[in-house]
C-alpha cells in the first residue's frame, strides 16, 4: 500500500483501492478469507465438507429428518435455527429450476456439519419456500413457479410461530432468491402480530459477502456482475452440484432496459446506486420478452472455482453469526421481554419454558396485544 493512500479510520486496507473492511468482528473476518490463498481456501471449504450432495432426506440433518429426543438434546446446547429458502424458477436450460433453494441448502447443511464437529450444530428447518414469490418481471416465464406475496409471507410467519413454540427462538432467514421485501414483510409483520422475544432476521446471503462477487477489474474472479443463472451461478452449481448443470447447452444473454446504466444495482448491489433491483418495474423489458432464456448474463463463463471464495465467505459469517448470537444469549435464554416487546416477562414465562416441560404453555395460548389481531 503506498503512504498516499488514506484509511478511514475504523476500516481495513486491502490491495483493492475501492475496497475497506471494517474493523470489527464481521470485517476481520471477510479480510482474512479475501487475502486467503486458494489452498487456504480449499482447507477451509473441507472443514465444512464442501461440496456435499443436498441433505434433504439425510438422518439427522435437518430437525425434521432427525429422530425427536436428538433434536431436543442438541436445542439444549445450541438453539439457533436456520431457515434456508429458496424458489422453483427457470434457470436457463443447463441448469435446474431448484437452483436457488439447492445451493442455500448445501450452504447451511455447510455450515451445521462444522458446527456439529465442534458439538453443538446449528438447527436447519427444511426449505419451506421450494416455489417461493418472485417479482413481477418473472410472470410467464415456463420453468417459474410464483406463489403470491401474501401466501408467502403467511407460510413464513406459520413457520416462524411453530419453530418459536418448539424452542427455536433465534431464527435467520437465508435467502437465496430475489424475494427479499417479502421475507422482510413475513419478520415485521411476526412481531407486530405476536410480539414474542427472540433474534429473527433474514440475510440474502449473496449481498451478505458481495465483495466476493467482484469482477477481475476490482480484484475479484469474475468477468460479469452477479445478475441471474449467469456466471455467478452457473459457477455456484458447478461447484456445488455439477451433476445438475450441463455446459452444453449454457448461452450469454442481455437484458433490455430503457433507461441507461446508473440508476438501478445489479444483484449484489456492488455499485451502491440509488436504487436496488427490485425498487421498480417498467423501465426494463420483462423476461419472457428480453430473455426467455432464462439466463441474465454470461453463463458460458461459469467455473467452479470461481464459486469458492464467496461460499468460503458465507460459511464463516454464518457461523460467526451463530457463535455471537449464542454467546450474547445462551441456549434458553432470550432478548429482554419488556425490552424488545410490550408484553410483561411475569406473563411470558411459560411460554419460554423447555416445550412439554412442568408449567410451559404453548405459545398458541399466548393473548394478542397491540396489533396481534389477525384471526386467519
Amino acid at each position: 500500500m503506498s503512504e498516499e493512500r488514506k484509511v478511514p479510520h475504523g476500516w481495513l486496507p486491502t490491495d483493492e483501492p475501492d475496497l475497506f473492511f471494517e474493523d470489527n468482528t464481521v470485517g476481520r473476518m471477510k479480510k482474512k478469507v479475501w487475502d486467503a490463498s486458494d489452498e487456504e481456501i480449499d482447507a477451509l471449504l473441507a472443514e465444512y465438507g464442501m461440496p456435499a450432495p443436498v441433505e434433504w432426506g439425510k438422518a439427522g440433518s435437518y430437525i425434521q429428518t432427525t429422530v425427536r429426543h436428538e433434536v431436543e438434546e442438541n436445542r439444549k446446547r445450541n438453539d439457533v435455527i436456520f431457515i434456508p429458502v429458496g424458489s422453483t424458477e427457470l434457470h436457463g436450460r443447463h441448469m435446474v429450476s431448484a437452483s436457488d433453494t439447492l445451493y442455500v441448502s448445501q450452504i447451511c447443511e455447510g455450515v451445521r456439519r462444522y458446527t456439529a464437529q465442534r458439538g453443538a450444530p446449528v438447527n436447519l428447518a427444511l426449505p419451506p419456500l421450494m416455489n417461493g414469490a418472485h417479482p413481477y418481471h418473472h410472470l410467464g416465464m415456463p420453468g417459474t413457479v410464483i406463489v403470491r406475496e401474501n401466501v408467502t409471507r403467511e407460510l413464513m410467519i406459520d413457520v416462524m410461530l411453530g419453530l418459536w413454540n418448539d424452542g427455536f427462538r433465534k431464527q435467520i432467514i437465508v435467502n437465496n432468491h430475489g424475494q427479499l421485501w417479502v421475507l422482510e414483510a413475513a419478520i415485521q409483520q411476526f412481531q407486530k402480530r405476536y410480539q414474542l422475544p427472540g433474534i429473527f432476521r433474514v440475510i440474502d446471503w449473496h449481498r451478505g459477502v458481495r465483495e466476493f462477487f467482484r469482477t477481475t477489474e476490482g480484484g475479484g474472479k469474475w468477468d460479469t456482475h452477479f445478475v441471474h443463472a449467469d456466471e455467478s451461478e452457473t459457477s455456484l452449481g458447478l461447484y456445488l452440484h455439477p451433476e445438475m448443470v450441463d455446459m452444453d447447452y449454457a448461452v450469454d444473454t442481455e437484458g433490455k432496459s430503457y433507461l441507461p446504466e446508473g440508476h438501478f444495482d445489479k444483484s449484489v448491489d456492488p455499485f451502491g446506486r440509488p436504487s436496488r433491483w427490485s425498487e421498480g418495474e417498467g423501465h426494463f423489458a420483462i423476461e419472457i420478452a428480453a430473455t426467455p432464456e432464462g439466463v441474465v448474463g454470461k453463463a458460458t463463463h461459469g467455473a467452479a472455482y470461481k464459486a469458492k471464495r464467496p461460499l468460503a465467505a458465507i460459511l464463516r459469517y454464518l457461523t460467526l453469526l451463530n457463535d455471537q448470537i449464542l454467546e450474547a444469549f445462551p441456549p434458553g435464554e432470550v432478548p429482554p421481554v419488556e425490552e424488545v416487546t410490550l408484553r410483561n416477562a411475569a406473563d411470558m414465562e411459560p411460554y419460554l419454558r423447555e416445550p412439554l416441560s412442568e408449567g410451559w404453555k404453548p405459545v398458541y395460548g399466548l393473548p394478542l396485544i397491540g396489533q396481534g389481531t389477525f384471526s386467519g
